[in-house]
């Protein structure tokens, strides 16, 4: 089921102490609003605004990175605000089902998202909750009573609306008090509000010791996986070879099937090693008449999408080619920026080196060249 979604990530989060906003600080290496950001985005969502504070639009640029779908949008004072300011970005039918999430709840997941949108069928919200476990107690530094829990939950996020109703109902709330979640400003307007399966992983990174504990429960969720590719073309009669994604004058050319861009070549391959799904052989077959001619380029993107696909997000390159000639100094960071393009990378993840074997082998004699690449991938564990 196709849907909306609208990320907080505006608040100060003082209670955490010192330091960066907590959405913007890092978990297991990544800014922790990319981690709800990316998670809903694989989980289907055709669109989603994040609402930061202004002085942050910068900073989501370079926290969201490589991903698309999403939209950053200016926040308010309020949460409410912010939520209303996300809800007015979206775009979409009135029926279409929009989820309301708090980035500083990093590991939601694709079955948090099923079991939500399962839930809004035949109601006008969703709500994760998980049954209070604790003796309640009321009072102001010594007891004053004892509360029952019997009937009380934890409301969690992603809540789950009609882009609709919830736009409504936003627009009906009084305003003279704050709500503490969207599905208290549904049931002011009359709304039925359905309860779906909490998980303790939907924790909400509160507290300076959150963060502890989330790190220990974030290194077991994802994990780098590194593959390995390798790729060497002949010369041939030409006037240009195609290396790392950039045309090189040449006093020769490169024979093969495709544009013979080794770089990319075996970027591809070691990009395909790290997901274990095949070879380059496999997924463009060299007999195959329409990849005759065909740009390198669709080879890498068409890996990265499979990636993608399984969860994955590559977090660096690393490529050699090894030639005697052409001298590949001058063209280094252009193809540094070009495969750093390819693969959804800031340039600095991104390491183009070049090296000759003496005079040594087919690529000393200028019979062809050769090309090594590692690829990081970052995938669920």
């Amino acid at each position: 089921m196709s849907f909306l979604s609208v990320v907080v990530a505006a608040g100060e989060g003082l209670r955490a102490g010192p330091g960066e906003p907590k959405a913007w600080r890092l978990l297991a290496g990544r800014p922790v609003v990319r981690w709800s950001v990316e998670a809903l985005l694989s989980a289907g969502a055709r669109e989603v605004a994040v609402v930061v504070a202004q002085d942050r639009r910068s900073a989501v640029e370079d926290a969201l990175y490589g991903l698309s779908g999403w939209t950053a949008v200016s926040g308010g004072a309020t949460r409410a605000l912010s939520v209303r300011a996300g809800l007015a970005a979206l775009s979409g039918p009135d029926d279409t089902a929009v989820l309301i999430h708090d980035a500083a709840r990093p590991f939601v997941t694709g079955t948090h998202v099923a079991a939500l949108l399962a839930t809004l069928e035949g109601c006008d919200g969703a709500v994760p909750a998980l049954p209070v476990p604790d003796t309640l107690k009321r009072g102001d530094g010594a007891v004053s009573e004892t509360v029952s829990r019997d009937g009380l939950w934890r409301a969690q996020t992603p809540q789950a609306f009609r882009l609709g109703r919830l736009r409504a109902a936003y627009a009906a709330w009084p305003g003279a008090s704050e709500p503490t979640d969207d599905a208290q400003v549904v049931e002011a307007a009359g709304g039925r509000i359905a309860l779906a399966p909490g998980d303790p992983m939907l924790m909400k990174l509160t507290y300076p010791e959150d963060f502890a504990m989330a790190e220990q429960l974030a290194g077991g969720r994802r994990i780098v996986r590194t593959g390995f590719g390798v790729d060497a073309h002949r010369f041939g009669p030409g006037s240009e070879v195609w290396l790392g994604g950039v045309r090189i004058s040449h006093d020769q050319g490169l024979i093969g099937h495709s544009d013979a861009d080794a770089g990319l070549h075996a970027l591809t391959d070691a990009l395909l090693g790290a997901i274990a799904d095949g070879d380059i052989g496999q997924h463009f077959p060299p007999s195959d008449p329409k990849w005759k001619g065909v740009s390198s380029d669709r080879f890498l993107t068409h890996a990265v999408g499979l990636a993608q696909a399984k969860g994955g997000q590559v977090i660096s390159a690393d490529l050699t080619l090894i030639c005697e000639r052409p001298k590949i100094g001058p063209h280094r960071d252009d193809m540094r920026a070009r495969i750093a393009e390819l693969l959804g990378l800031p340039i600095g993840r991104v390491s183009v080196k070049a090296t000759t074997t003496e005079g040594m082998g087919f690529t000393g004699r200028e019979e062809g060249l050769m090309a090594q690449a590692v690829v990081c991938v970052e995938t669920p564990a």
